[in-house]
């Protein structure tokens, strides 16, 4: 079970990235049913996702958010790309940039 699980939340991770790469929107997380389990994708995905989602809600393109960073545009394309390691107070920033917050939290395993 343990192995099935980290699979999904892999093949999750993947979802993301494919989502984010098509600019597509990302579909509202469904309700766990009885017996079945809640995955999330990796904290950086989730904070990149963060980043993209709030972009999109703003207009923003990757050269306005590189522009008002102070950087080059594909330093942008690095904080958006879930295969990228980047720094989370980075994505913190360029989310706050967009008049956002990002959010930790915990849940129970």
């Amino acid at each position: 079970m343990t192995d099935a699980l980290s699979a999904a939340a892999d093949a999750m991770d993947e979802v993301f990235a494919a989502s984010m790469l098509a600019k597509l929107d990302f579909p509202a997380p469904s309700k766990a049913r009885r017996g079945e389990h809640r995955l999330a994708p990796p904290a950086e995905t989730v904070a990149k996702a963060a980043l993209y989602v709030a972009m999109r809600e703003s207009g923003t393109s990757n050269v306005q958010l590189a522009r008002r960073l102070g950087v080059d545009e594909k330093e942008v394309r690095r904080l958006l790309d879930p295969h990228y390691a980047s720094k989370l107070p980075r994505i913190a920033q360029a989310v706050a940039l967009l008049g956002k917050r990002l959010v930790i939290g915990l849940d129970a395993a």
